[in-house]
């Protein structure tokens, strides 16, 4: 009787690769769940959970985001500061302060709430306008967010 292994990756076996996304016209949940996918590395045949085999994302664009509906006046986006009440800020607000933080936490809220998570998140690179650091690193352009 014959037993079939299971492969199972090793931190020092992954090559990792570098994608460049443009979030431009692209609906925010559905950009997120792809970059949490490439993160995360659920889109390589040796997808192993306990390790960190994703790749490093750069988003372009975040200001250029799209959310569906009324959600530019109606999101709430809340936070404590250790003083008494929370802060509150629309969606639209955001968009106008920090767009990549819109990215970052629909990311953020997607990925699995563990020390793994914290790790991956690092790998994610968002900027604002067109104009990124990582031209070094040579990314390759990537099309997420697209509905199939």
């Amino acid at each position: 009787m014959q037993q079939t292994k299971t492969y199972m990756a090793r931190p020092d076996d992954v090559e990792q690769k570098w994608w460049l996304v443009d979030a431009s016209d692209k609906v925010v949940g559905r950009l997120a769940s792809d970059i949490a996918m490439v993160l995360m590395g659920k889109n390589r045949p040796t997808y192993t959970p306990h390790v960190d085999n994703g790749d490093y994302v750069v988003v372009i664009n975040a200001n250029k985001v799209v959310l569906t509906g009324r959600k530019w006046e109606q999101k709430q986006y809340a936070w404590y500061t250790g003083y008494p009440r929370q802060h509150h800020e629309t969606a639209g607000k955001r968009r106008q302060r920090r767009p990549e933080l819109i990215i970052r936490e629909a990311v953020r809220r997607m990925l699995p709430k563990n020390k793994l998570a914290f790790k991956t998140l690092t790998k994610l690179k968002i900027y604002a306008g067109t104009e990124h650091p990582h031209q070094a690193q040579l990314p390759e352009p990537k099309e997420l967010g697209i509905k199939d």
